[in-house]
């Protein structure tokens, strides 16, 4: 036996969407119903463990031998589960995911999205859902409690199960066969099996400190609610539909109570109108979502997993955040952070609210610091330092800006010093320009113009209309080697569009290969997008188009131009240099715990050499010679922003 293939059916009463695989299967409910499998490719053979059946030795034994590698569709799940079943913990070193080796290509991380988008002659059943919320899920009665099929319940039913686990295989054994032509290559195996062990290792979260935020919202939105109650007279003031009439009644038309809705109408208000808009607002903040997430993910040890979804941004290869949603965390700023920290956990809120202000911001700066270390550990957090405009800088031969870097100067004061053609120091000379130099960097890089910058916020930070186009012309004709980047690698993806031949540029390579764009980074990984074909923009010019999973979350056509295309080779370059600097932390002993963007957090005991941690990850990997990396770090009791 080389290769098992497997699909497992399973239940439990916990919530697998909002608490993740491996609470799901530490409840004690959990069990696995069917064992699907192939060997190397053969029948499939579905094993009814629900009604008694076992699993042959063999199978038993494959489970454990590194010598045979296991196959599956989002394989943590799988391995996770089948861990805990037999009780024993599978590394991941010999499994593999056909969801991961469908993303590399640009395809659906779905297995029903994959049969279809390649058009499968076995597709996914579509009474599978109808049958796992029957067998797999508790099902409320009448009473308001719940209750769970078995198969003696409808035998009918569960033979159309068994015959649904039976083509998950059949389908998952279609796809490997459709994708053979381009393997995996075996690096990203090794930053995938790296990847699920920070996903088994976990992060400790401070569940005193979350239950008792969790508490803390309550409070306050029950004070809130019952203020806007004697205000208004209404039932339910937090109900739009009601509020909508209540503001109506008071000569206040209000099509829409989103954030942005309700501070325009604060502008225009006062009274008990402003008063009750001041309600809405803070009752609509979000800070406790993140809270209850941790408390949903929790395992039983205080630590959550699974947070990681390797390969989860298909168009560049970035790993992406799941449950607590760890890529999107707010920042803090708060200088007296852990004292603002040590009154919630407490339950002081009254006093924690007259030092620190109203209780939704307090917890949103808070939501970092319920990651702690273990006892006898502290926190190493390293980063790299303006990663993406170092990437860009590099790819493009921007020799001004590398010098910067080279100096260590900074790059948002250098930036509007070339803009401007004067000198700016940070709070020196001109430090009135860096802002704008620091809005132009964060807006303009890929492509970006005057809509950019507003929506970067420039407006809101003291930028006139007038100054918006000026600064746009002012930062490309500093950067027209960034500028040309993006022309050429339009024209390198335009031509390969349409004559179907190779092309390069800036050391990056345009290949069309069965009906799919791969781009070759300079790591040698490969970007993908699905039937590239030339398209019309808005403009009536010649654009790029390909299939993927849009805004909408549906597969559907794409279009891209040049410097999107820059944008998704900077980020995939740089998630591959991450990726290297954590198979150098991991093979150096640091135990990472959880990453970030370009940052990784390390769990180590206390007297650990943080510039040790820096150095390794700040090296500048072989295939980038010439490119200048720094990673910075700090050490920490609790995860904040530095």
């Amino acid at each position: 036996m080389d290769n098992l293939s497997i699909d497992i059916e399973t239940y439990s009463s916990v919530n697998l969407q909002k608490c993740g695989v491996y609470k799901y299967a530490e409840s004690d409910d959990f069990e696995i119903l069917l064992f699907g499998y192939s060997i190397d490719g053969g029948e499939v053979q579905v094993i009814d463990l629900a009604q008694g059946e076992k699993l042959p030795h063999d199978i038993v034994a494959a489970l454990t031998d590194d010598s045979v590698t296991k196959w599956a569709f989002n394989a943590m799940f799988e391995r996770v589960c089948l861990s805990k079943y037999m009780g024993v913990y599978l590394k991941p070193d010999a499994w593999r995911c056909t969801m991961v080796w469908s993303a590399t290509l640009g395809l659906p991380l779905s297995l029903e999205g994959v049969g279809a988008v390649i058009g499968l002659e076995k597709q996914k059943m579509k009474e599978g859902k109808d049958l796992i919320r029957y067998f797999c899920t508790p099902s409320k009665v009448k009473d308001g409690g719940f209750t769970r099929h078995t198969p003696e319940d409808n035998p009918e039913r569960w033979e159309l199960f068994i015959e649904y686990n039976k083509r998950d295989v059949e389908t998952e054994l279609a796809i490997k066969q459709r994708l053979s032509k381009f393997p995996v290559p075996d690096s990203e195996w090794r930053n995938y099996k790296l990847d699920q062990e920070i996903n088994d290792r976990g992060i400790l979260l401070d569940m005193k400190l979350v239950r008792s935020a969790i508490k803390c919202d309550n409070e306050y939105k029950e004070e809130n609610l019952k203020n806007a109650r004697e205000l208004t007279g209404l039932e339910n003031p937090n109900s739009p539909v009601q509020l909508k009439a209540w503001l109506l009644e008071q000569g206040i038309v209000a099509d829409s109570l989103s954030k942005k809705a309700v501070e325009e109408l604060l502008e225009k208000t006062d009274g008990d109108i402003s008063e009750v808009l001041k309600l809405r607002k803070q009752m609509a903040k979000s800070s406790v979502k993140k809270y209850t997430a941790m408390e949903n993910a929790v395992c039983r040890d205080n630590r959550a997993r699974g947070l990681i979804q390797f390969y989860g941004a298909n168009r560049t290869g970035r790993y992406a955040g799941r449950l607590i949603q760890v890529q999107n965390l707010p920042q803090n700023h708060l200088p007296e952070l852990e004292d603002a920290r040590k009154l919630i956990r407490d339950g002081n809120y009254e006093t924690a609210e007259l030092l620190y202000g109203y209780a939704p911001f307090i917890l949103s700066e808070l939501i970092r610091t319920a990651f702690v270390p273990k006892d006898g550990c502290k926190f190493y957090v390293a980063d790299f330092a303006a990663i993406e405009a170092r990437v860009i800088a590099w790819l493009a031969g921007e020799h001004w800006r590398q010098s910067v870097f080279a100096d260590g100067k900074d790059i948002y004061c250098a930036s509007a010093s070339q803009m401007f053609g004067v000198p700016v120091e940070k709070n020196g000379v001109n430090g009135h320009l860096r802002q704008k130099g620091k809005i132009a960097e964060l807006a303009l890089g890929y492509g970006g113009s005057v809509g950019a910058l507003k929506a970067m916020g420039a407006l809101a930070m003291g930028l006139s209309e007038e100054e918006l186009k000026p600064l746009v012309d002012a930062w490309r004709q500093s950067n027209s080697k960034i500028v040309r980047l993006w022309w050429d690698i339009d024209s390198a993806v335009t031509s390969c569009v349409k004559t179907k031949e190779r092309k390069e540029t800036h050391g990056i390579v345009f290949e069309y290969q069965s009906g799919i764009l791969f781009i070759t980074l300079p790591s040698r990984r490969r970007l993908a997008y699905v039937k590239p074909r030339i398209g019309e923009n808005r403009f009536g010019g010649e654009s790029i188009t390909y299939e993927g999973v849009g805004g909408t979350k549906k597969w559907e056509r794409l279009e891209s131009y040049g410097a999107k295309f820059v944008e998704n080779i900077v980020q995939g370059t740089a998630r591959d240099i991450l990726a290297e600097a954590m198979l150098r932390l991991n093979d150096a002993g640091y135990n990472i715990v959880m990453h970030v963007h370009d940052e990784a957090v390390i769990e180590a005991p206390d007297g650990t050499s943080l510039e040790e941690i820096c150095a390794i990850m700040g090296q500048t990997p072989k295939w980038a010679d010439g490119l200048l990396l720094r990673a910075d770090g700090y050490v920490c009791d609790f995860y904040r922003k530095d």
